[in-house]
């Protein structure tokens, strides 16, 4: 019986290791779309980033927006999101156009994959074909005319210098950080020299300073080029390039590309759903991969924290991180499908704390360093829900430190990395962060003019951020701190408004700021009180604690109906005023924003008050509404992984509302079935019966072969692999889920969940 089980298994795990297709003979990067979501509603778009998972060399075209027919030179990389690319190549022939730094070109046919770009330059007739690795990459350019043809390599700011195989040199990208290139081309370079307004001076073959250009000289229709990047020198770029590789073929570099990605993608299989679905999902599964970067070269790294190359010691270094947006959902996403690289992240957030002088845990860090974006210090929580699923390979002991002094010893104020000013020591005295009346003058110099205070949004950030600290403290058995911090994490209670339900700014005499508009008030991005979004969005913003938001708004049924007024009430002014105001809040359901991180949890708090049905109805809407295989298919900012990790989730059924508590609700499956590999042989399958359009609402469950009544499930109950089937229907089953006894565990509700 045993061997027949084992021989049954094994036949199972192959099947679906072999399984190269989804439904129709494609592969998952086969769906993958790099436009989808190019063109933003108002702000940043998405980028069609050509990339391997994860990897240190990321590139795409230099634009002003995906409707410009021109591009400014090729880029070599990205060194951060949403960054422009560090170095630049400009191909040019020997009768077409001017010598310039940067050429910029009318250009056409362009393709792109994750794996691969390629483009047509119109006027200068050529033909470009790009593929990366993980710190190399290689371009062949296939010029129709001209026997003398050139390559101009600029460097924004910083040195280059030619030899008889290439150029190599570094460029200045801030605070102190250098990228450095070695390049190398297959075809002899028959003359290098400096660009010197618009001409080649032959005499010189170094550069050094802004905007600075060698120009390489061919007499070949076809040129090759191969070349490596570094953040530790030119000679380990060199090394970098060597040890990847070893062909000029952009097709076989490709080709190894597309394996890498056909691997990463494949760790979750769906069937079922429409095209539009799967192209939606595995988009939104490749950009989760854009962010974190690994920077480890040959088992050392250079830190920005310290200005100083260390040894990775067998754990590689990752940064470039915009945690404020990805503590919600990309961070979860990895815990499950990527575990051993998360503990990786998590260890190498510890390691930048160690390597700064305060010992602070960083909240933006990127290749530069910390650039402490935004509010709060949510790497705890990205420390604390990797610990309680599970994860190791860090110093919890080390990392609390750092996650306490970032609480404690820093100030709160959104966008500075400074000690704590008298707004800090009010909040810890008080328990809230003070807030101005309208045309009140700022007294605090360390205040950001434009960020503001953001009083609300920081004391209910906080609140957050102290109770995952707090886990972290029981768990390393600091009783009293444990104690200190849980109590802390009660202190959105202090601007909540009992008359109106909302979270409502308090001056520091404790007067609740009169009169105030909870879509308006606070200026541009609500920004003297909230965040990117008004009061309707931070009425949601306990995801630590919906318990105790269900008691403060006096029953469930109250509850529910704020959420479902939430989605019904009117902007309350023209778009032209209301997003002139707030344009991060697109994406518009009444005044529920799906573009903007902080309201991906809200349509799954339905779950919170017995009425998990709503909650299915709502997330299958806002994908439907959304989320679609084209130009504009994305809401609002991307943000490198936040916004699609919630459309991996929530696509695939179900969603982490609280990181830090291994929970998670469930909602509704665009899918009929999906498989999970969570490594180690372990598979997570959500089987979703009659799953369709219509089919949305769920009329029963069994997971792990049982009955099944709650809109939730733990982390430990499918860590080591497990079925959740559901059975689908199209209309709800208001039994199913239902009732108070079933909601899912929060801080002032464990539920029998201890994490």
């Amino acid at each position: 019986m045993m061997r027949n089980c084992f021989i049954y298994i094994s036949m199972y795990l192959v099947l679906f290791s072999c399984n190269k297709t989804i439904d129709e003979g494609k592969s998952p990067v086969d769906y993958v779309n790099p436009y989808m979501g190019n063109i933003s509603h108002l702000l940043v778009p998405a980028f069609p980033t050509v990339h391997l998972p994860n990897s240190m060399l990321r590139v795409y075209p230099g634009r002003n927006d995906f409707t410009s027919d021109m591009i400014s030179g090729l880029p070599v990389i990205v060194t951060s999101h949403r960054g422009s690319s560090a170095f630049n190549i400009s191909p040019k022939n020997e009768s077409w156009g001017t010598f310039a730094p940067v050429i910029n070109y009318v250009y056409d046919n362009e393709k792109t994959s994750p794996y691969r770009y390629s483009v047509y330059l119109n006027e200068a007739k050529i033909h470009v074909d790009f593929a990366p690795s993980h710190q190399s990459g290689a371009y062949n350019f296939q010029f129709e005319e001209g026997e003398s043809n050139h390559l101009i390599v600029n460097t924004g700011n910083g040195m280059l210098k030619a030899s008889d195989r290439g150029v190599s040199g570094y460029q200045w990208i801030g605070r102190g950080t250098k990228v450095y290139l070695y390049l190398e081309a297959e075809q002899p370079i028959s003359g290098a020299g400096a660009l010197n307004n618009n001409e080649i001076d032959f005499n010189l073959s170094t550069v050094e300073g802004r905007n600075k250009a060698l120009v390489l000289c061919f007499r070949q229709k076809q040129i090759n080029i191969r070349y490596g990047v570094s953040f530790i020198s030119e000679e380990q770029a060199q090394k970098n390039l060597q040890r990847e590789i070893n062909t000029y073929s952009v097709d076989k570099i490709a080709n190894a590309g597309r394996e890498k990605w056909n691997e990463a993608l494949g760790k979750i299989r769906v069937k079922g759903g429409s095209e539009n679905d799967k192209a939606v999902f595995y988009t939104s599964l490749y950009r989760t991969y854009e962010r974190m970067i690994n920077i480890s070269e040959d088992g050392k790294y250079y830190s920005a924290f310290d200005h100083q190359v260390h040894d990775d010691e067998g754990s590689p270094f990752y940064t470039d991180d915009w945690v404020w947006d990805t503590y919600r959902a990309a961070h979860p996403l990895r815990c499950l499908i990527a575990s051993g690289m998360e503990s990786d992240m998590v260890n190498s957030y510890v390691r930048m704390s160690r390597q700064t002088p305060e010992g602070w845990m960083p909240t933006f860090p990127e290749i530069t360093g910390d650039s402490h974006r935004m509010n709060g210090n949510h790497a705890v929580a990205v420390v604390w829900d990797a610990y309680c699923k599970g994860l190791r390979g860090y110093d919890l002991e080390a990392a609390y430190h750092a996650c306490k002094g970032a609480l404690t010893e820093k100030s709160l104020l959104p966008w500075q990395r400074v000690p704590n000013t008298e707004l800090d020591v009010f909040y810890q005295e008080k328990g809230y962060y003070p807030a101005l009346s309208p045309g009140e003058a700022e007294t605090v110099p360390e205040v950001n003019q434009g960020e503001k205070r953001q009083s609300v949004a920081v004391t209910l950030g906080t609140c957050y951020d102290d109770w995952c600290l707090s886990q972290i403290a029981k768990e390393l058995g600091r009783t009293s701190d444990c104690e200190y911090f849980l109590n802390r994490s009660y202190n959105y209670r202090n601007v909540y408004n009992p008359e109106t339900s909302f979270f409502h700014p308090k001056d520091r005499h404790g007067k609740f700021i009169e009169p105030f508009d909870y879509r308006f008030s606070g200026g541009q991005g609500a920004r003297d009180y909230y965040d990117e979004n008004n009061a309707w969005t931070y009425r949601w913003d306990v995801p630590h604690n919906p318990a105790d938001l269900v008691n403060l708004m006096g029953s469930p049924e109250n509850f529910v109906k704020n959420l479902d007024r939430t989605f019904r009430e009117p902007l309350g002014a023209g778009k032209y005023s209301f997003y002139a105001q707030l344009p991060d809040q697109t994406g518009n359901v009444g005044q529920f924003s799906m573009a903007n991180e902080p309201s991906f949890h809200i349509p799954y708090l339905y779950n919170y008050a017995g009425q998990p049905w709503k909650t299915q109805k709502r997330i299958r809407n806002l994908l439907n509404q959304w989320f679609r295989n084209d130009l504009m298919g994305i809401p609002g900012d991307e943000d490198g992984g936040g916004m699609s990790a919630f459309v991996v989730f929530s696509a695939m059924g179900f969603y982490p509302v609280t990181p830090g508590m291994p929970v998670y609700n469930i909602g509704s499956p665009l899918f009929e079935n999906i498989r999970i590999d969570l490594g180690n042989n372990h598979i997570l399958e959500i089987a979703a019966i009659n799953a369709s359009k219509d089919n949305k609402y769920i009329r029963s469950a069994k997971l792990n072969g049982k009955e099944w009544n709650k809109p939730w499930f733990s982390h430990h109950d499918i860590a080591n692999g497990g079925r959740l089937e559901l059975v689908m229907g199209n209309t709800a089953n208001e039994d199913w889920g239902s009732g108070m006894e079933n909601v899912p565990p929060s801080a002032g509700n464990t539920g029998g969940v201890s994490p």
